[in-house]
């Protein structure tokens, strides 16, 4: 038996904590989601079984609390998400941890971060359009297989995830941790790997100016990939907090902007004129030429899509919401481009068998995928302190009511050491 947090699924707390949202209860909220509403549950419960030998136990060793994480538990993420879950599961996919069993390369004992996408390869399929050509984070069949539904790690029901004491994981979803590279660096490896590949969406041309809504772990390592992998120009960035627009100076920010003053500033910094509609928030004529939606907020998106350019690229990096004005979009002609998780990289070809085949050969350069670049990255980014609060599985609700109020309270990144008392 293994001590572990599990997801109950509950129309009923579902409605009531998406309501508990909607109302704006602050600090209450938060006290919803970890009291008798939570959806939570501290457990002892069978250790998930190795669905082959290409499987492995592994021991967390740190679990980063993601916003998607938050998202669940209040019931902001779309129910469009359902299909793709098996529950009751662990949740937890942001994981450095221990191998416990042998696997080829990797010994016993090794330290390892994870790719949580639970693509074609673990399942034991064969594989799809996507998966065939690197796309692994499109996977057409993540309901099938060797595991329960679960478009990853940490929302499966078979094989657990990273806020317990054991969990199970593919070969294929294993990355090896560089001995010098700390677990609290190494915990941010996956949510790095994210804005490592939401960058690679869209083509970033030298001295384009570029907009991050939002500063949290999201919004801080796009900023962070789009000065180390583009020639991005200006990137300016919105920040509701002041631990985030210090950090944004840090990563190469050229402005930080206040939400309640983002269109203004940007209008200054980057031509055009600001609209005022009768309803609803200011908009530019001009802005930015890409802007970055990293909050996952229908506020986010809604002022992403207001300030860029005519023509312009929006990218949603967060996991969207609903009640978005797409009036920007159709009257601007913008592109919206989704990201999510990331890649093992492109193919040396690819055919036009391949959906969308004119953009993905614009990705298909051969390069090291997303996770390899987001270790190297983690070694060498001044990311010191970005993990400072971690809490024991028996701490949840300190840990959960701490990720919710995070910006506020100077937080980064809160994580769970499921071997810490």
């Amino acid at each position: 038996m293994i001590l572990a947090l599990e997801y109950h699924r509950s129309a009923a707390r579902y409605i009531a904590t998406r309501t508990a949202t909607g109302t704006k209860l602050g600090g209450r909220m938060a006290g919803l989601l970890v009291g008798n509403m939570a959806p939570l549950r501290l457990t002892n419960k069978s250790e998930p079984r190795r669905p082959s030998d290409e499987w492995t136990r592994l021991k967390p060793l740190l679990s980063g609390i993601c916003g998607s994480d938050l998202g669940l538990l209040s019931g902001s993420n779309s129910p469009y998400l359902s299909p793709m879950i098996s529950t009751p599961f662990v949740p937890g996919h942001e994981v450095v941890a221990e191998t416990m069993d042998e696997l080829p390369g990797l010994p016993k004992g090794s330290r390892v971060v994870m790719d949580p996408v639970l693509s074609c390869r673990p399942r034991g399929v064969e594989p799809c359009i996507w998966c065939a050509t690197g796309r692994e984070s499109r996977c057409d069949r993540i309901t099938g297989g060797a595991v329960s539904s679960g478009l990853q790690t940490g929302f499966c029901g078979d094989t657990g995830g990273g806020w317990s004491k054991q969990f199970v994981a593919h070969a294929s979803q294993l990355h090896p941790v560089p001995d010098e590279l700390s677990n609290e660096r190494a915990v941010l490896v996956e949510p790095i790997a994210c804005a490592v590949h939401s960058v690679r969406r869209v083509h970033v041309p030298a001295g384009a100016s570029v907009l991050l809504i939002g500063a949290g772990t999201v919004g801080l390592f796009t900023l962070l990939a789009l000065r180390e992998f583009t020639q991005a120009g200006p990137i300016y960035v919105v920040a509701k907090h002041r631990h985030q627009r210090e950090r944004a100076l840090q990563l190469g920010a050229t402005e930080v902007f206040e939400p309640n003053r983002a269109a203004r500033a940007l209008r200054r910094a980057t031509g055009g004129s600001l609209q005022h509609p009768q309803m609803g928030a200011d908009f530019l004529l001009g802005g930015a030429d890409i802007a970055f939606e990293c909050t996952g907020g229908a506020g986010g998106l809604t002022s992403a899509l207001r300030m860029v350019r005519a023509g312009g690229t929006v990218v949603a990096s967060g996991i969207p919401a609903s009640g978005v004005d797409l009036t920007p979009l159709w009257y601007r002609e913008l592109s919206l481009v989704g990201a999510y998780a990331s890649d093992h990289g492109g193919p040396e070809k690819v055919t036009d068998d391949v959906p969308n085949a004119a953009e993905e050969r614009t990705r298909a350069d051969g390069r090291d995928g997303d996770f390899a670049e987001a270790v190297a990255l983690a070694g060498t980014a001044p990311l010191d302190g970005y993990v400072d609060a971690v809490y024991s599985l028996s701490q949840w609700r300190d840990a959960i009511g701490h990720a919710f109020a995070a910006g506020r309270l100077g937080t980064v990144k809160v994580a769970f050491a499921p071997g810490q008392q």
